[in-house]
């Protein structure tokens, strides 16, 4: 588990609009403030990712990520409760005060519960959810160790919180929460 210290310095990193590294259930990921566009628009621009793609957001609790859902079916918090915490991203009607940036060229967001014990306390840290994307550019593999991250992108990541993968062996799966239908394996 990484120190007090290195969590309070990545969490004081993400409040003034940076990135940080960390590990999540499959490989490193990077995170940052959902809600600060100049954040978002830095980790667009060392991934090379288009802005249609969107992005997940993670929490460390369910409660953190109920703000930003459209109410949802009693079928679909069934889905979600019986996944989480865990490696499973539901796609979910978005609020409509959700920024574009979030959801991309889709009207749902990605959102999941981490069962990390590393990335649930950078959540809980900031004291809600955060974008999370893999640690890599745009068609490369993801990044499993700090080394790769630090190789990939230098110092245009703030904070690299080192710890063990979560045990996957591959990012997660993200299903439709309307029906559970699998979306990416």
């Amino acid at each position: 588990m990484v120190s007090t210290f290195q969590l309070r310095r990545a969490v004081r990193v993400l409040q003034v609009g940076g990135l940080v590294a960390c590990p999540t259930e499959a490989v490193y990921g990077l995170h940052c403030d959902p809600l600060d566009p100049g954040a978002v628009w830095h980790l667009l621009r060392i991934k090379g990712r288009s802005l249609r793609q969107g992005f997940i957001l993670v929490a460390a609790d369910a409660a953190m990520l109920t703000p930003w859902l459209a109410p949802l079916s009693p079928a679909a918090r069934r889905r979600l409760a019986a996944a989480w915490p865990g490696p499973v991203t539901f796609v979910c009607p978005a609020a409509p005060w959700v920024p574009a940036w979030l959801r991309g060229a889709h009207p749902g967001l990605a959102v999941r519960v981490t069962a990390h014990p590393v990335l649930g306390a950078l959540s809980r840290g900031f004291g809600g959810p955060l974008v999370s994307t893999s640690a890599n550019p745009s068609g490369r593999p993801p990044a499993r160790t700090p080394l790769g991250v630090r190789r990939y992108f230098d110092a245009r990541v703030d904070v690299i919180l080192h710890g063990p993968l979560g045990g996957a062996d591959r990012p997660t799966e993200i299903r439709d929460v309307r029906d559970g239908r699998v979306l990416r394996r």
